[in-house]
């Protein structure tokens, strides 16, 4: 283990904190740490950043509520910069979003994996801010009810393709189903973490009764 004496600050005495989703490990928001700060998140368990515009400690989620739990922080091979994963309550950036990274410059058309994050941080840039022609733009617009008309309509594709056991069309309408599922989490402001903290929850119900049930 680095003690904290070893680490490299510069010469205002901070330490860059790159901070990093435990789960999904998408990067989060790059800020800096003094050496109080540092001892402070260990203490505490939590994200505690040296605020360089307000000149003070800043403890993610102190107003907003979105904390960020950490679970590891590890020093590079320079001890001069630091990667913090954590489990977050909430967006990480102040614009709402999941990560403060989400403005692309450039991206490989030929090296652009899918992910649930990715299609979320879309769907909440539409939400905010709109994009002519855009189909997720053109829900957020019309509202709730055309969100779960839409909604209604993709469950009944589903349940038709599966009942006639066509697994490719199955796929197909369960893909339009989830879409259309996240534009309404985005409506409602609720996140992937919402759901899966409450899928983990039920596995852990789930769990229980199985043990219940052997020991009958």
């Amino acid at each position: 283990m680095v003690n904290i004496e070893e680490l490299k600050f510069d010469e205002k005495g901070l330490i860059p904190a790159i901070v990093v989703d435990a789960e999904s490990k998408r990067v989060l928001t790059l800020a800096y740490m003094n050496r109080e700060s540092l001892a402070t998140s260990i203490r505490e368990r939590r994200t505690c950043f040296w605020s360089r515009s307000r000149k003070e400690l800043w403890r993610k989620g102190g107003t907003s509520g979105n904390v960020q739990h950490i679970v590891s922080i590890t020093a590079d091979c320079d001890r001069d910069a630091l990667t913090v994963e954590v489990v977050k309550e909430g967006p990480a950036c102040h614009l709402g979003t999941d990560s403060c990274f989400h403005n692309p410059v450039y991206v490989n058309p030929g090296r652009n994996p899918f992910s649930l994050e990715g299609l979320m941080e879309l769907l909440l840039d539409r939400k905010a801010n709109g994009k002519e022609g855009s189909y997720t733009t053109y829900l957020f617009e019309k509202g709730l009810d055309k969100i779960l008309k839409k909604i209604g309509e993709e469950s009944t594709e589903v349940i038709i393709a599966a009942k006639a056991e066509d697994k490719k069309e199955t796929v197909y309408e369960i893909a339009d189903l989830a879409y259309h599922v996240m534009v309404l989490m985005a409506q409602a402001g609720i996140s992937l973490l919402d759901v899966k903290k409450e899928l983990e929850g039920r596995h852990v119900i789930d769990h229980k009764v199985k043990q219940e049930k052997m020991t009958e």
